[in-house]
């Protein structure tokens, strides 16, 4: 047997030649989970940060600031229990000053189906409670300022839904569409892409009385995150014709395919110019950011669970929310 050592004593890597057989040492270490207390102390600092910030900017109107984070804060909770009860793991909400929150979660199979509901499940409640809100607002109070404090709840909840509802990414109808008919080509999600960041500069600059500058934050993350997408895209490609599946997980991805994976960042991606490729198996200082990139490129599988008909009463229901203010506005009455 002859042995091949590097990085001996702390943190050494080895690998043996046995007859024709070549045991490959082993990957980096994958992410500890993180406990619930961590996720959660992230989601009340972002929420703390999300309220201060909001200070400054309805410093003469905290109701107001108080009933937006309460239409928020109830968006994300549906996100996030549906998530939830479909088994998502590393679950949190996170919330950014000035333009709202997302409900976080991961998951390696995702089903077109549970992905529709839990994007549903943030507006929808929320488009339904703010028109019940409108009308049982007489029944609740007749004092008048309490009556127009429900009243605009009411429409805020119904309009700040709509909005997330508009097909546009990364809002939820963008999303939901984008799941329901673009995930499978690339080029037509790019362009969705760029369309969708093009109407949220406009909208930015020119939808509201003034401009209002944190918006173009969203747009410039879009293609921040489209130049990646097309790098991965590349980065997929080479590796997948190394003829190693990249339908896999961390987890489940063997030491050979790691090695290998990790020669084809080494080689084309700038970030790693100068680490040396294996072998011989030595751990760069910059192997988390390795391993990082390397679990982006790692495909999660989506479910094609959806047929003609069930995309039809999904967007149904979808365009069915839009109908709300004109429910409101017509005296339809609920009771």
């Amino acid at each position: 047997m002859e042995e091949l050592q590097n990085l001996s004593g702390n943190g050494s890597l080895e690998n043996s030649l046995s007859g024709n057989q070549l045991i490959y040492p082993p990957k980096f270490p994958a992410d500890e989970p993180r406990s619930r207390s961590n996720i959660w102390l992230r989601s009340i600092t972002s929420l703390a940060l999300y309220l201060i910030v909001g200070y400054f900017f309805f410093r003469n109107n905290w109701t107001l600031l108080l009933a937006l984070t309460g239409v928020v804060v109830f968006h994300e909770l549906g996100h996030f229990l549906a998530m939830k009860f479909y088994n998502y793991q590393d679950l949190g909400i996170f919330f950014i000053p000035l333009l709202g929150a997302y409900a976080s979660g991961k998951k390696h199979e995702v089903s077109q189906l549970q992905s529709a509901i839990i994007l549903l499940a943030g507006p929808v409640p929320g488009i339904i409670v703010g028109i019940a809100l409108y009308y049982a607002a007489p029944y609740i109070s007749q004092d008048y300022s309490q009556l127009f404090l429900l009243n605009r709840i009411a429409w805020i909840l119904v309009f700040l839904n709509l909005f997330n509802l508009l097909p546009v990414y990364p809002l939820d109808g963008g999303q939901l569409l984008n799941r329901l008919f673009l995930d499978g080509s690339h080029i037509i999600s790019q362009i969705f892409i760029i369309i969708s960041a093009g109407l949220m500069i406009w909208f930015a600059l020119y939808g509201l009385q003034r401009p209002f500058y944190p918006l173009l934050i969203l747009p410039l993350f879009l293609l921040s995150r489209l130049v990646s997408d097309v790098q991965y895209n590349k980065l997929t490609k080479k590796v997948e014709e190394e003829g190693i599946d990249l339908n896999t997980t961390y987890e489940e991805l063997s030491d050979e395919n790691y090695w290998k994976i990790r020669n084809v960042l080494i080689r084309l991606h700038p970030s790693f110019r100068g680490i040396p490729q294996a072998p011989p198996y030595e751990y760069s200082y910059k192997e988390e950011q390795i391993k990082n990139l390397m679990q982006n490129l790692l495909q999660r599988t989506l479910v094609q669970d959806l047929s003609v008909g069930g995309k039809i009463i999904i967007i149904l229901i979808w365009a069915g929310c839009f109908a709300a203010p004109w429910l409101i506005e017509s005296g339809i009455s609920l009771f």
